[in-house]
């Protein structure tokens, strides 16, 4: 047996679920791959959802850059993450079968760290939000450079792939994951004398240091995202961000890119 075959499967453990991945299992076994349990024995972890399940498996196997993660989407339609169809075993089997079929792309990672303690990753964005209803202040710095003060909801940095997500919802811009940045969008931020932002989104090369400092106006204790997941830390007083140097490696076919994925969901 090829050791390089082995697959495990990330999903809901309900008994519908189960039941919608018994053909996937029976499919795999079929192509000579080995099923495994523990996803740290795998060389191809396969999402089963949607693309919430994605960035689900994706952390919870520790953003592994040592196997390819490939998303498997169980609604009639395909999304950002999940190159293919559960129902569609066809295109999996030529993915199985034809190396002619494959790619690999590489997805940049941002990497957290929280007061110079606690250091997370992120395939989408994070998020800083105010906790309470009061306006957030945050000094914005690159490198050692203070750009702005920011007094508003929020921000969001977003990986090029997230730049699809929530930071396209606040007007900020999409971007193609072969460039290695990290973009900052504003969420309703005050523009007065007092405070001055630049009002629109900007990007940032993957040499650099984003750091965002809380201005603790009583208002220190503000909710931050990591992907789809709330981080639950009771007081935040710097934010450090930077391009991570391991991307995240999925399963595609040729035929199906970034762009052609941005055509098919919002156009």
């Amino acid at each position: 047996m090829d050791n390089r075959r082995k697959i495990y499967f990330y999903h809901k453990r309900d008994g519908d679920m189960l039941l919608k991945i018994a053909p996937l299992k029976e499919l795999a076994t079929r192509y000579d791959f080995t099923i495994v349990d523990d996803y740290r024995q795998a060389n191809i972890i396969a999402s089963v959802g949607d693309d919430g399940t994605f960035l689900q498996a994706v952390r919870k196997t520790g953003f592994r850059d040592d196997c390819l993660y490939m998303g498997i989407s169980v609604l009639d339609s395909l999304s950002m993450y999940c190159d293919f169809r559960i129902n569609d075993t066809s295109k999996m089997i030529e993915a199985i079968t034809s190396n002619a079929q494959l790619k690999v792309r590489r997805y940049p990672t941002i990497e957290v760290t929280v007061d110079g303690q606690s250091t997370f990753r992120c395939l989408n964005e994070l998020s800083i939000r105010s906790a309470i209803i009061k306006t957030l202040v945050i000094d914005v710095f690159i490198d050692q450079l203070h750009l702005e003060t920011f007094r508003g909801d929020g921000l969001i940095v977003a990986t090029p792939t997230g730049s699809t997500a929530y930071n396209k919802s606040v007007s900020g811009s999409i971007v193609d994951p072969l460039l290695s940045c990290m973009q900052v969008s504003e969420v309703a931020s005050v523009n007065t004398n007092q405070y001055r932002t630049l009002g629109a989104s900007f990007i940032v090369g993957s040499d650099r240091i984003l750091t965002l400092k809380v201005i603790s106006e009583g208002n220190d204790h503000p909710t931050m995202g990591m992907d789809n997941e709330a981080l639950s830390i009771r007081h935040v007083e710097t934010v450090q961000i930077k391009i991570s140097d391991k991307k995240i490696k999925t399963l595609k076919l040729k035929d199906n890119s970034f762009w052609n994925k941005v055509k098919r969901t919002f156009l």
